[in-house]
């Protein structure tokens, strides 16, 4: 599996991972996850939301006896980011894991405790080994802005984002922000939530679509796989496809061998949707 430094960090993580959102702590989840990690995915989102801990708990299973070779994120919900409740829960996260340190913490959105607080309770946790780094998710350019007259951007491993075909908003601020100050990208969601169209599905399709199949075609290949080596073409990109099955995660496991012609990479830059430069970040 293909690693790129994560960030500032400095600390070399496979391009595509695993995200847990929607995932249950059942033991074909769990199973999923191994297999995964067995597969070289062993970069793995959860977050204290996701399944109100089932999905941390599914990964503190899924990393027993294996922690060293995982790279494990989770964050922590904007309404319990104040200095004492972002310390409480990720000391829950850490329980819930299994694990006593967090690779990277992410606060998940902006909310309204100030900033200061969340990331004076990062560098405490920091450091006491809790967590190795810390990051955002859904961080539009001003939240990032407005962070790094706290922070330097030196300390921001990472911005975790809706990326995917269908959804490129990124591509107008942020991607180019971050990839000045040498910060990660990590797309969540990089199928989109049905924005990607299996040949066969009697879905209304767009141009973009069709030039994903053709070139999945071309190369013996499924659209997903061709989806995330698009999303995941620049040198600070990152991906976290969840995979509901074996066959799907074995499917996303594959795309890391999946090179792409820049001729085909032009092609579905020109053909799939974009958006106006002026839209505010999306996210789900």
């Amino acid at each position: 599996m293909k690693t790129r430094p994560f960030g500032s960090t400095g600390i070399h993580v496979p391009v595509i991972g695993q995200g847990t959102w929607y995932l249950d702590e059942s033991p074909r989840a769990v199973d999923a996850l191994r297999a995964g990690i067995e597969a070289g995915m062993t970069h793995i989102d959860t977050a204290e939301m996701y399944g109100s801990g089932a999905a941390e708990r599914a990964v503190g299973a899924a990393i027993a006896g294996q922690r060293e070779r995982t790279f494990v994120v989770s964050k922590v919900l904007p309404h319990n980011a104040d200095r004492s409740g972002t310390v409480a829960a990720c000391e829950r996260s850490l329980r819930h894991l299994g694990t006593d340190y967090i690779d990277c913490y992410l606060l998940h959105w902006p909310g309204s405790h100030p900033l200061e607080e969340t990331f004076a309770a990062f560098d405490e946790l920091k450091k006491h080994g809790k967590i190795r780094s810390y990051g955002v998710s859904n961080f539009d350019v001003d939240d990032l802005e407005e962070l790094t007259r706290i922070i330097s951007p030196d300390d921001i491993a990472c911005n975790q984002v809706l990326y995917h075909p269908s959804e490129r908003t990124i591509e107008n601020r942020v991607l180019p922000w971050c990839a000045a100050h040498g910060i990660a990208v990590v797309a969540y969601s990089p199928f989109g939530h049905g924005a990607l169209h299996a040949p066969g599905s009697t879905a209304k399709k767009n141009k973009g679509d069709t030039v994903l199949a053709q070139i999945a075609q071309a190369h013996g290949v499924s659209v997903f796989q061709v989806a995330l080596a698009f999303v995941t073409r620049m040198p600070n990109l990152f991906a976290i496809p969840k995979a509901a099955s074996l066959a799907h995660l074995n499917d996303n496991a594959a795309a890391d061998e999946l090179a792409l012609s820049a001729n085909e990479m032009k092609r579905l830059e020109e053909t799939l949707p974009t958006t106006a430069s002026s839209t505010r970040l999306p996210m789900l």
